[in-house]
């Protein structure tokens, strides 16, 4: 195992293309939960300069104005220019409404634990959970850093402290690391678009980002700059307007960003668009509960959870520890404690994060906050998966 190594990770603005296709899916599938909490939902998105297209499949007694909820997440957002804006812009939609399967309306808190078992997945995923002790958030350090300067970027700009940034901006931090622990901070990258006429000089622009964006997010880090430590802003220059003027985006795309910066594996399923009966999604938030117990609880200093789901089981076929040689346990033995303590069964899982009434409980919906800065490792949500209250059991 490499003990020695630098590692990059790196993420996006709920301005970028991709993120704003995700926040678009989320919310759609927020409005439908909000009226019908069981409703069967997938929405997909595309976005390109001045255009919109939504694809959905839906089976639910909820009435949505699909191309409404579209045009509110992009004002929501902030695009305003003349080339792409929420009044403007075209939407194009692809709905296909179909029949409510009764298997599929239940409440599960009223459930015995037979009907639980009897309720299976509908597709099939091999999804993962990690969690490592590098951040308080148990969050590998250059996804939590590179998601901190991304936040920062449209703090910044939703607060006019620079008042030329536009919704779209994009980070990447290297992170060097000695026997397998963060060691310094090798490299950042902040890209952000802005507006004419008021775009700075490339020098303006990049002492505004330096001051305002990077030392802040770094003057609480342990981990900080140091005279090695290579920045770079905008290296290809200014970055005029951005978003889908610029680059095409697309529901699902950044998987990375989503979960863990590429440390951990990741399932290729996209997350967002999706209501809580696809395992493909909420299985993943099931795997970072696991593997974010066994590190609170002392166990293992990183630890990645692996479930696979096959049609037509309530329960994983598989279940997978991998602490890569810091466990105080052997795999075997947590893999162990998880089937014992953990409720991995799809309706399981949706009784005990209340997945179908979440989008009604969050103010401005559930899903949605999701899309931007990370599914997982979230301290600013309250997220079900995000809590550690399996330490004592496992311990």
């Amino acid at each position: 195992m490499t003990k020695d190594f630098m590692f990059t990770s790196e993420s996006v603005t709920e301005g970028h293309p991709d993120k704003l296709c995700d926040q678009i899916s989320d919310a759609i599938v927020d409005r439908f939960l909000q009226q019908d909490p069981n409703s069967s939902i997938i929405a997909e998105c595309a976005v390109s300069t001045a255009i919109i297209f939504i694809a959905a499949r839906f089976a639910s007694n909820a009435s949505v104005d699909i191309p409404n909820v579209a045009r509110q997440v992009v004002h929501q957002v902030g695009y305003q220019q003349s080339d792409f804006n929420s009044k403007t812009c075209s939407i194009v939609t692809s709905l296909k409404e179909l029949p409510c399967n009764m298997d599929d309306c239940f409440d599960e808190k009223k459930l015995s634990e037979e009907e639980i078992e009897r309720i299976p997945v509908r597709n099939q995923v091999t999804v993962f959970g990690f969690a490592c002790n590098q951040t308080p958030a148990l969050m590998p350090l250059p996804i939590w850093l590179a998601h901190k300067l991304a936040r920062r970027i449209t703090s910044v700009r939703l607060q006019k402290i620079l008042t030329y940034l536009t919704p779209d901006g994009k980070t990447q931090v290297g992170i060097e690391y000695r026997n397998r622990r963060p060691h310094r901070v090798h490299s950042i990258a902040v890209i952000a678009s802005q507006n004419e006429p008021a775009v700075p000089d490339l020098k303006k622009l990049k002492e505004d980002i330096r001051e305002t964006i990077i030392n802040p997010v770094f003057s609480d880090e342990t981990i900080n700059l140091d005279e090695k430590t290579r920045i770079f802003i905008n290296p290809d220059g200014p970055l005029i307007v951005g978003g889908p003027s610029s680059h095409s985006g697309l529901t699902g795309r950044k998987n990375a960003i989503d979960t863990y910066g590429e440390y951990s594996r990741h399932s290729g399923a996209a997350l967002s668009g999706k209501d809580p009966m696809r395992i493909d999604r909420i299985g993943a938030y099931v795997a970072r509960y696991a593997a974010k117990n066994i590190v609170a609880a002392g166990l293992a200093d990183e630890c990645e959870v692996q479930l696979s789901y096959s049609i037509g089981f309530s329960r994983p076929v598989s279940i997978q520890v991998e602490t890569f040689g810091t466990g105080k346990l052997s795999d075997a033995e947590l893999v162990g404690l998880l089937e014992k303590h953990f409720d991995f069964r799809l309706a399981g899982i949706i009784r005990q994060f209340n997945l179908k009434y979440m989008p009604s409980i969050i103010k401005g919906g559930f899903y949605r906050k999701l899309a931007a800065y990370g599914h997982v490792g979230r301290m600013d949500i309250g997220l079900p998966w995000e809590c550690i209250d399996k330490i004592e059991v496992l311990r």
